[in-house]
């Protein structure tokens, strides 16, 4: 093979070697871009989906009717036995409107005496809890009830 022969085979072999790069690393970015594309949506999703809980729960923080039963909380002694996060006597608000929501309960209908304790059913921790309310809320009105409801929901 003669020299010109070699040059174009040496030609033609680098030129195969650098389409072969490029369509290499044109995959390569092509992969990459759709991986970036899937994690930008998923964080988008993610800050969405915290946006809408944060701006749910300010919006009920900063409600009046969650402030009056912040207020009804303290004042009917309820913090006595419960509090935020804790497990005093009674257990903490948390706990108590995880389970109602978990359990489709009606937090206003347990207060009223109407219904049974879904969250601690110990039958001690009960006859505190309806002496309490016999005692304590029986005159607290439905508004206000719901308002007291309202508060423990609010509580994260």
């Amino acid at each position: 093979m003669t020299s010109c022969g070699k040059a174009k085979e040496a030609a033609k072999s680098g030129a195969d070697a650098a389409k072969e790069a490029v369509e290499k690393t044109g995959d390569a970015v092509k992969e990459a871009a759709e991986k970036t594309e899937e994690v930008v949506k998923e964080g988008a999703e993610a800050v969405k989906e915290g946006a809408e809980k944060v701006a749910d729960a300010t919006k009920e923080a900063l409600s009046p009717k969650v402030a009056k039963g912040k207020k009804l909380f303290t004042e009917k002694t309820c913090a006595t036995c419960h509090a935020a996060d804790k497990k005093l006597v009674g257990p903490s608000i948390k706990d108590i409107a995880a389970k109602y929501a978990e359990k489709n309960g009606n937090i206003v209908q347990f207060l009223k005496g109407k219904a049974a304790p879904i969250v601690d059913t110990d039958p001690g921790q009960v006859a505190v809890m309806k002496a309490n309310i016999d005692g304590f809320l029986k005159d607290v009105s439905a508004e206000d009830l719901q308002a007291l409801a309202a508060y423990m929901r609010s509580v994260k």
